[in-house]
């Protein structure tokens, strides 16, 4: 019995790759999912309501997608910022492919999907947009969120959606806590069980 999870490195279940057809950027969009990734199906409801509250996102610069899944907040950024160059990180290789086919299935040129060993210690990110995954546990979230939001620019944004029961506001307590003096983390808003956490970087 299969017993991946959607952050399994390298699932070992057959690929069963389906069809979705999902809205991004104004349009209604065919794109292609698989099993053994997050929200298969769909755009699952929290990655939905970042989409729906999040601001516009700059014109250019580095951002990041961080677990990505199959690609749905990628393609937005992508989108909405076509001068931007998106990273789109997971630890999962099957998620990975599919942000890479449904990337060129969009005519993206600017999405670029890699593992998190595989991300250039160098690069900053002009934002960060993330459903992280809270299933990994805390430890595991709280060194994933130590490593990569303290890489955002001076004077820019993340962007994270967490559901409300699964401990929203004990994270936005313990990132206002933990990280250094010049973040600061607000509620953005709240919609559907979400809350849109904002973790602003001071310049």
């Amino acid at each position: 019995m299969p017993s991946d999870h959607y952050f399994t490195p390298a699932p070992d279940s057959t690929l069963k790759l389906r069809q979705v057809t999902v809205r991004l950027g104004g349009q209604e969009r065919e794109l292609t999912t698989a099993n053994s990734v997050f929200s298969p199906e769909h755009i699952d409801t929290g990655t939905q309501v970042l989409l729906n509250s999040a601001p516009t996102p700059p014109p250019g610069g580095d951002f990041l997608d961080l677990g990505c899944g199959w690609g749905p907040i990628s393609l937005h950024l992508a989108l909405a910022s076509p001068r931007a160059t998106i990273w789109a990180v997971d630890v999962n290789e099957r998620a990975l492919d599919l942000v890479r086919l449904n990337a060129e299935e969009l005519g993206l040129t600017n999405i670029t999907a890699v593992r998190p060993d595989q991300m250039p210690a160098h690069v900053a990110f002009r934002t960060i947009w993330s459903n992280p995954p809270i299933r990994v546990g805390k430890t595991e979230l709280h060194t994933m969120l130590r490593t990569w939001l303290p890489r955002l620019e001076p004077g820019s944004d993340a962007w994270l959606v967490v559901q409300r029961n699964l401990g929203s506001d004990s994270l936005q307590r313990w990132l206002d806590g933990d990280l250094p003096a010049e973040f600061s983390t607000s509620r953005h808003s709240i919609s559907k069980g979400f809350r849109v956490l904002r973790v602003k970087r001071q310049d």
